[in-house]
């Protein structure tokens, strides 16, 4: 008897010293990772979160297939307010944005129904500058252009960097800029110029031509009267920034908080809520893909550049945008409101 009870009490302890192997089992083992992107599944940004997705989830304990979820809209604050209000809050959902969308809180943007600094920042993928290109036989192929012809931009809706740029270049500088807003990505745009239905388009794009349309840079199909940013660029050495016709100090300081999404261009994030181990294990997984030679090679193959900034400096970064002064933002805001 006592031999049997010992070998029970045995039996027993052994299938007590399993549970707890079984419960720390990796979380998404065996599960599906949605990425949302705020923009159609053509063109650059896609191109960015198709290679994301196939790399991240190596670098993540449990290795989930991870796929791309196309949610256009609002110029990306749809996908965003999806993410904030709807989506999941257990890190099966995270997403990438326009790189306008945090500040969109900022501006009073309509439609942005979320808390910036509720979102869980895991990282940006990469520092663009803002430019305005033109299709070649467009009117305007200088900033004097600019200032002498109306021209035409298409936008995939408000609070886009394609919408932002141009009318902080109307409104600021006097450039006859006229937005034509309902693409729905960056692509459409790029193909109605194309067509010659519009002259151009602005934002952050220039990184993602040579990989889209190298035939564009080979053929010089397009021009960049002026580049949205601190300085010139060292390819574009001939194309004045902005920051060149700056007159006064409000004017610096409404462009320098504009920029500072530059910084932080094709953002990823996750929803409030999701737990801060999963957080530090989803941002852990961002850093290490971006040091990864699988997806830098597949990025240079692409044609694509990666410059990224972690999880935990965008967030710093963002806290202080929010920390302006309320006259400049004030300011900024009316400049972008809609007229």
């Amino acid at each position: 008897m006592r031999l049997l009870a010992a070998s029970g009490l045995g039996l027993l302890l052994a299938a007590t010293s399993i549970s707890p192997g079984a419960a720390q089992e990796p979380f998404y083992k065996g599960k599906t990772v949605r990425l949302v992107i705020s923009v159609g599944v053509a063109g650059g940004f896609g191109e960015y979160a198709r290679t994301l997705a196939e790399h991240l989830g190596r670098h993540i304990a449990g290795q989930p297939h991870i796929i791309v979820q196309s949610m256009p809209g609002a110029g990306g604050l749809l996908a965003a307010t999806h993410l904030y209000a709807q989506a999941p809050q257990d890190g099966t959902t995270i997403g990438i944005v326009n790189a306008t969308v945090p500040l969109a809180p900022l501006w009073g943007s309509k439609g942005a129904r979320f808390e910036t600094m509720k979102f869980n920042w895991l990282g940006a993928l990469g520092r663009s500058d803002g430019v305005c290109t033109f299709w070649h036989t467009s009117p305007a192929k200088t900033w004097s252009d600019l200032l002498q012809h109306e021209v035409t931009v298409g936008s995939i809706g408000a609070g886009s960097p394609m919408e932002v740029y141009a009318l902080v270049l109307d409104r600021l500088f006097g450039a006859k800029i006229r937005v034509v807003g309902g693409y729905k990505a960056g692509s459409d745009i790029d193909l109605a110029m194309e067509r010659r239905e519009i002259d151009g388009r602005c934002g952050t794009h220039l990184t993602t031509y040579k990989s889209l349309h190298p035939n564009w840079v080979a053929e010089r199909k397009f021009v960049v009267p002026v580049i949205i940013a601190e300085k010139r660029r060292a390819d574009y050495p001939d194309t004045p920034s902005v920051m060149e016709f700056v007159k006064d100090e409000s004017t610096r300081q409404k462009l320098e908080l504009l920029m500072v999404s530059q910084n932080l261009d094709r953002p990823v994030l996750a929803p409030p809520g999701v737990p801060a181990e999963r957080i530090k294990e989803l941002r852990n997984a961002f850093d290490a893909t971006m040091n990864d030679p699988a997806f830098l090679a597949e990025i240079a193959r692409k044609n694509l550049q990666v410059e990224p900034t972690s999880g935990a400096e965008m967030t710093a970064v963002l806290a202080k945008a929010f920390s302006v002064p309320a006259g400049v933002v004030d300011s900024l805001r009316d400049i972008m409101a809609p007229r």
